[in-house]
């Protein structure tokens, strides 16, 4: 089964986050971070199993919004 792995670069670490699931990890690099991600959805996935609608194919993509201020 194949997840979506979205990275961001932390204050002292990268941050990984699976969309699907809402599962989130984190690791000083980005390849730590990834493997961090697939031990915690896979200990996930064995204790609340899937759903089907994870099964198709997922769009990924970027928005933007008017008058947002900057935190």
């Amino acid at each position: 089964m194949d997840f979506t792995a979205v990275i961001r670069k932390g204050e002292k670490q990268f941050v990984a986050l699976c969309p699907e699931v809402d599962v989130v990890s984190q690791g000083h690099s980005v390849e730590e971070a990834i493997d961090n991600l697939k031990e915690a959805v896979e200990l996930y996935v064995e204790e609340m199993g899937t759903s089907e609608e994870f099964a198709g194919e997922q769009i990924v993509t970027n928005f933007s919004i008017k008058n947002a201020k900057a935190a």
